[in-house]
């Protein structure tokens, strides 16, 4: 890890290595970094710039939440997951990027300059948007506030329970699907896992589990075929499910919903809203609620020298780990492409993968594209995605940060289309 005095440094030289500056150490800026040393060799410098000295394996916060597994082990030091050559590592906040001058400026004075930079913080969830949740309510998207809810249940004795997201709001400069909600695919989890949670402890009887989504659709994210496959699922758990409900306040014993509607309710999870990073507008690098405008090369539509990857991208709906992951490739082979004319093009298809934990040694894996045009559109339930979600948590926690290879998902994919 190189020191930020000998990074600032470093970012005035006039060597002839390029350098490439990423913001944001999650799925999509790890996955630009490695995506970039694969295809350059060496032939970049690359600094990662990242507020916290560890990325988080977020998939795994349910199990934080619902089993008790102990935070840290979500955890993996940033610098085990940069550390290589011609690479550094910076702990700091972006203030603001002079596109003007190709420079970003952290938040300790430090200005760095770049020749490419690759937007992917990540977004902020906005808790303090839903009256009360802090106080009264709980939440899985980050490892304190699911090892906070796993600390809860013990004092639960049962009750009404009641599990939702609140609405994101996204641009109109990029022709992305338009979702009311981030991603749903947690608040599956959650509510399978507390389903089970409860029966294990004998207390499921003493209320009831409702779920409400901001959506006209629970799940708005798959096609018909994913529906069919979970709607047993969800019958044969009990849980209730209300769409177009848009959550405004969360209180000690019950929730409150825009349209006036309230729900008694013991324990509350829900997911608070994305938000955009704010030094991405104060910069001039926004559409007009905040999100970085791209085009499917994901880079900026104002600014050739600039991309955005992952959840701070227009273009992620919903705001996926598959989907951040791989535009965080696809930026780092676009640059490439200029470095390299030989360099293989990468196209953008996007679909919605992933595994839902539903407690115990059951997981739900989804696969689909439906919701862009395509025909992909599959569930499978059982152990084997259970055993799935653990590889993918081991595997990318062994490797600190490094996703497992392609051809892996390929496979899977081929396997999936042939059901």
């Amino acid at each position: 890890m190189t020191q930020p005095d000998k990074v600032q440094d470093m970012s005035k030289e006039t060597n002839a290595k390029p350098h490439v500056v990423i913001v944001g150490g999650g799925f999509a800026g790890l996955a630009a970094l490695n995506h970039l040393r694969h295809l350059l060799h060496k032939r970049v410098r690359i600094t990662l710039i990242d507020k916290s000295q560890h990325t988080v394996n977020r998939p795994m916060m349910p199990e934080i939440a619902f089993e008790g597994k102990a935070a840290a082990d979500s955890l993996i030091p940033m610098f085990k997951a940069v550390s290589g050559a011609d690479t550094s590592l910076i702990y700091g906040s972006v203030v603001t990027v002079a596109t003007d001058q190709n420079t970003v400026l952290l938040d300790d004075g430090l200005s760095m300059s770049y020749d490419y930079l690759i937007l992917a913080p990540g977004p902020v969830h906005d808790y303090a948007a839903v009256a009360g949740l802090e106080q009264f309510g709980h939440s899985i998207c980050d490892e304190t506030h699911a090892a906070a809810l796993w600390q809860a249940l013990h004092d639960f004795k049962g009750g009404n329970v009641v599990i939702g997201s609140a609405p994101t709001a996204h641009g109109s400069r990029v022709a992305a699907p338009v979702l009311k909600a981030a991603c749903e695919g947690p608040v599956g989890e959650a509510m399978f896992m507390m389903d089970r949670h409860l029966r294990h402890r004998g207390v499921r009887d003493k209320g009831s589990i409702r779920i409400f989504s901001p959506a006209s659709i629970f799940f708005e994210d798959v096609g018909n075929e994913v529906h069919k496959h979970m709607g047993p699922l969800v019958e044969r758990a009990g849980i209730a499910v209300t769409t177009d409900l848009v959550i405004t306040r969360v209180d000690a014993s019950q929730v409150e919903f825009a349209d006036g509607t309230t729900w008694d309710s013991d324990f509350t999870i829900v997911l608070p809203p994305h938000a955009p990073p704010a030094f991405i507008a104060a910069s001039g690098l926004s559409d007009e609620v905040g999100w970085v405008p791209t085009d499917t090369e994901m880079r900026h539509l104002d600014h050739a020298n600039i991309f955005g990857a992952g959840d701070c991208n227009a273009l992620s709906q919903p705001k996926l780990g598959h989907i951040a992951a791989l535009q965080g490739e696809i930026a780092a082979t676009t640059i490439a492409r200029e470095l390299d004319p030989e360099t293989a093009a990468l196209a953008y298809a996007p679909e919605v993968l992933c595994i839902m934990n539903r407690g115990g040694h059951e997981a739900t894996l989804i696969a689909s594209n439906s919701l862009y045009g395509g025909e992909l559109d599959v569930a499978v339930s059982g152990s084997i995605p259970h055993m799935m979600k653990w590889s993918f948590d081991a595997y990318y926690g062994f490797r600190h940060g490094e996703l497992p290879p392609d051809w892996s998902e390929k496979i899977l994919e081929w396997g999936l289309r042939h059901l």
